[in-house]
């Protein structure tokens, strides 16, 4: 039976949108619970009369090796082998694990997270993120008094190897995801890598692909992952852009599953317009299963209208591309994505991949035989504003008197011009203010306003 305190610890979540997160070195990123995550997720996927076997990745964060080992030492010694593939996208994980047939991936990231953050992903047999009951399992083991109770005896525990040649087998695996009738040659491409985990692969699958290639932030120190750089900030992107009369711009985000995409004129797209021209180009193509788009709450209204335009459906899930490929599984969907660019292209992948979301953007440019302004007209984007709001706590935002009549109000002034949403991050505590409206000095003030409240009440 649990003591209190134990009872008390299981209480807590571990699991969030994407995974369990946090500030490195502190409860839950330690190396003590690795260690129990590591041992309860070997528990949970081991099969008898077979050979167990877990493949682990990182991004380039300092506190990977930490990690990576504390995990490694759990898996191990529940009789089960790990096998190390070093720095690697998430999305390499994923697509490891399923062709390797190992029985799970684990994933040591926090995404677009600062360096000091950490997180850990976990992925089944199939490639696919865990679904709640899993997750919910892994907790309780974790959680339990007699986890150690379940190891096995000496004979039977498991090794750690690495896997040299995963790059390769992960960038072979990519340059399928491009079309074999079309090239790259001649296409001058400008890559942010945001001294993250797609620093390697990136460049080498666009090179091959007959591009010239110009790479930024490819020399990770463990520190200056997502620094200045990346999908959250495109800013030196889009001026390399420019300045080198590239094509086109990608620029990743820490662990590879998302992209934000740069035009020859050094305008920024993000994910919603992205999604919007392959959708299209797949509807023209015959590839658009069920003639469907799934997109998040978080979408602009401008791809609504660039999706009715072209005759396209349209369904709306939750924030979390995990929401958004249950709903495509569920519906039968070839595409769906979010605004911040994590785009899942279930044709060609089991989770959201970044370096292929440019692949099929670059295809796009290729096939149409029109530069990425042109092709980006498909949508009009409406002025939006987003601010985000470091919370001591996380009530009910509907239960806050104020907070409510504060979105209440906005929305009303809105009508149909916009849009006003407000929730909490998955992954950070956080609360995100989000308005869409008619203008950018519009839509400011309302955001300017709801935030001050969520501050006031929930930092009071």
């Amino acid at each position: 039976m649990m003591k209190g305190s134990e009872m008390g610890k299981r209480m807590e979540k571990l699991f969030g949108t994407d995974g369990i997160r946090g500030l490195a070195n502190e409860h839950p990123m330690t190396a003590e619970m690795a260690l129990n995550i590591g041992r309860a997720t070997a528990y949970l996927f081991k099969r008898k009369g077979h050979v167990p076997k877990i493949i682990v990745g990182k991004d380039t964060r300092l506190s990977g090796y930490m990690l990576e080992n504390a995990l490694v030492s759990g898996i191990c010694s529940m009789g089960v082998d790990a096998i190390m593939v070093g720095v690697l996208p998430t999305p390499g994980i994923a697509f490891l694990t399923q062709s390797m047939r190992a029985d799970a991936g684990i994933v040591i990231s926090a995404s677009h997270n600062p360096f000091q953050d950490n997180g850990i992903k976990i992925f089944g047999s199939g490639g696919f993120k865990l679904p709640d009951e899993k997750e919910a399992a892994i907790e309780e083991l974790v959680f339990a008094i007699n986890l150690h109770r379940l190891h096995p005896s000496p004979v039977e525990l498991g090794k750690a190897s690495r896997m040299e040649d995963a790059r390769g087998r992960y960038a072979v695996f990519l340059k399928h995801a491009f079309p074999k009738e079309l090239s790259l040659e001649g296409t001058r491409i400008v890559l942010d890598c945001s001294h993250g985990a797609t620093y390697r692969v990136a460049p080498e699958v666009f090179a091959e692909l007959g591009a010239e290639v110009t790479t930024l932030f490819d020399a990770p120190n463990g520190r200056n992952i997502n620094l200045h750089c990346g999908s959250q900030h495109p800013e030196t992107l889009a001026e390399e852009v420019v300045k080198t009369k590239a094509h086109v711009g990608f620029a990743f985000d820490g662990d590879g599953d998302r992209v934000i995409v740069v035009d020859e004129k050094g305008a920024i797209l993000t994910g919603d317009r992205i999604l919007a021209i392959c959708a299209s180009m797949m509807k023209k193509e015959g590839l658009l299963a069920n003639n469907l788009v799934v997109r998040t709450v978080m979408s602009n209204i401008g791809l609504s209208v660039a999706l009715k335009s072209l005759d396209i459906d349209s369904v709306i899930t939750k924030v979390g591309d995990r929401y958004v490929l249950e709903e495509m599984q569920a519906r039968g969907a070839a595409i769906g994505g979010e605004d911040s660019g994590h785009l899942i292209f279930l044709g060609h992948h089991t989770t959201g991949d970044g370096i292929i979301t440019a692949l099929q953007a670059a295809a796009a440019m290729k096939k149409e035989g029109k530069p990425l302004s042109r092709l980006a007209r498909i949508m009009k984007v409406f002025p939006q504003v987003l601010i985000n709001v470091n919370v001591k706590a996380r009530p009910e935002l509907s239960a806050v008197p104020e907070i409510a009549a504060a979105v209440e109000a906005a929305e009303k002034k809105l009508g149909d011009r916009g849009r006003v949403l407000v929730r909490y991050s998955g992954t950070q505590n956080m609360c995100r203010v989000m308005v869409e409206g008619p203008s950018q000095k519009e839509t400011t003030a309302y955001c300017r306003r709801i935030a001050e409240v969520v501050e006031k009440k929930l930092n009071g």
